[in-house]
């Protein structure tokens, strides 16, 4: 027995006393199969944005059209790259092996040192013009699909906020409420434990980061794994403390809790080579292992296993014929696993960014393998999305919320790291064994050079429109029409008396 009471979520309360044991969304067997084959079948290198929008909504379009915008932004850094790898000869080699020892680096091995500078500079302006580029993009794409100005604290709930029933002041429904000072109360109270997690996590470095910088990078891989499981997990309980209204604000104040973890979880090892150890070769091996292993044990995992489950496991359970009940469809895709979201998808690109703008000056092939890796990671999440999973609720939204603030965050962070990988280049290292420049005066400079690099950073954010011009007008357009609106509704209401 149960009672309902006004304005609440039947469903969920059906739910939450075992009446309805599971709600999803229907495939649509026709829609999928033309979805499919304009998407991930033949040699389509144009994905079906609209299509993906309108099948499977937004926040699935708009996580593959940034895959597809951020795999062929891939391609500058990967050409240059190129350039820089095999130009040299022998001359690299010699380089590459020396690292910061540099005792016998003959001279005429500038130019490839200065290749590594270039490189640098070049991904660290890099970040910066592609992300500010994709958010031209993103008001583009949110414009086109009509999510460009959502009002999401008008919307309904989401099904697990939790609050005393009562009036909501703006909109005059009765739901339930939940008090401002509350959350951020518990959100005070929730941030103690992340920052005792994240700091356990730092004093293990000694126990735990140490032995992997020596360890195959597979360790490495399934270490980070682990602990990203865990901390997600503890992580999803915390925010669901927290009772967001919004379902973007549940998910943002989620994602921020992950990614700061994900950071030091991906990148620690790669800054302590870089920062304590100040070995230039062991971090460009490390580098160069993770991108190789990591990539294959992904195509593993993203490509072979997935099909080969669907062709062996999940394929004869959904065998259907035309004169099956429809009942027994409708089970079939029951039986399917939930959608689990595109989380891991957005930490992949993300650690992904990360080598590419921290790190690929001491090894200029990182955006050419990430380039090789995405465009089968786009078929292979696309495949995934549609044969594997129950078919996702879709609530739509305007943008990638929290995770391009994480991207634009890495951006900065990639000056300080590149500087500091350029006071450890060979040459500049052979001029301060040889007196020819002391370290103060070489410290003194990276930093004069990090503070030039930021400021051209945030000139370029600013130089370029977060939004095309016609998006600028036409928002004016809007804003002049309901203005109109108001008027022509105050003239027709009779004066009262």
């Amino acid at each position: 027995n149960f009672t309902l009471k006004k304005r609440d979520i039947i469903w969920q309360k059906l739910g939450s006393v075992g009446v309805i044991v599971d709600t999803l969304p229907l495939h649509n067997p026709n829609k999928l199969k033309d979805l499919s084959k304009a998407w991930y079948f033949g040699n389509q290198l144009v994905q079906p944005l609209d299509k993906i929008n309108e099948y499977f909504g937004s926040p699935v379009a708009f996580y593959f059209s940034f895959l597809d915008f951020y795999t062929w932004s891939l391609l500058p850094p990967a050409v240059m790259g190129l350039f820089i790898a095999y130009s040299s000869g022998d001359d690299q080699k010699e380089v590459l092996e020396a690292g910061s020892q540099v005792g016998d680096i003959q001279e005429d091995s500038g130019f490839v040192i200065s290749g590594h500078m270039i490189l640098a500079v070049f991904s660290m302006l890099w970040s910066t013009v592609v992300m500010e580029m994709w958010k031209r993009r993103s008001a583009s794409l949110s414009y086109r699909w009509g999510t460009l100005n959502l009002a999401e604290r008008f919307a309904e709930p989401r099904p697990g906020y939790r609050g005393e029933l009562g009036t909501n002041p703006v909109t005059g429904r009765v739901e339930p409420l939940f008090p401002e000072w509350q959350r951020g109360l518990r959100m005070a109270l929730v941030s103690v434990p992340v920052a005792r997690v994240q700091k356990l996590h730092t004093d293990w470095d000694s126990l735990l980061t140490r032995p992997l910088l020596y360890a195959p990078s597979v360790l490495h891989i399934v270490y980070t794994n682990m602990l990203a499981t865990v901390y997600k997990t503890a992580a999803e309980s915390l925010t669901e403390y927290e009772n967001h209204r919004e379902e973007s604000a549940h998910q943002n104040h989620l994602t921020a809790k992950v990614l700061v973890f994900t950071f030091f979880n991906n990148f620690a090892v790669l800054f302590h080579i870089a920062f304590f150890k100040q070995d230039v070769p062991l971090l460009r091996k490390r580098l160069a292992s993770l991108l190789i292993v990591s990539q294959l044990v992904n195509q593993v995992t993203e490509v072979v296993i997935p099909y080969l489950v669907d062709r062996f496991i999940s394929s004869p359970k959904r065998n259907e014929k035309e004169e099956d009940p429809v009942e027994d469809k409708f089970r079939n895709q029951g039986n399917m696993p939930p959608f689990p979201g595109l989380f891991a998808e957005y930490i992949e690109l993300l650690v992904q960014f990360g080598y590419l703008s921290l790190f690929s000056c001491v090894f200029p092939l990182t955006a050419v393998l990430l380039l090789l890796n995405n465009l089968t990671e786009i078929r292979s999440d696309a495949y995934k999305i549609c044969k594997l999973f129950r078919k996702p609720f879709s609530p739509s939204v305007g943008d990638m919320g929290v995770w391009q603030i994480a991207f634009e965050v890495l951006s900065f962070v990639s000056v300080v790291s590149n500087c500091w990988l350029l006071v450890l280049s060979p040459r500049l290292q052979e001029k301060c064994r040889r007196g020819e420049m002391s370290s103060t005066d070489l410290l003194l400079g990276a930093v004069i050079v990090e503070h030039l690099l930021i400021l051209v950073k945030v000139i370029i954010a600013a130089l370029i429109p977060d939004e095309p011009n016609w998006i600028s007008k036409k928002k004016e357009q809007w804003e002049y029409k309901s203005m109109q609106a108001l008027r022509q509704q105050k003239l027709l209401q009779p004066e009262k008396s």
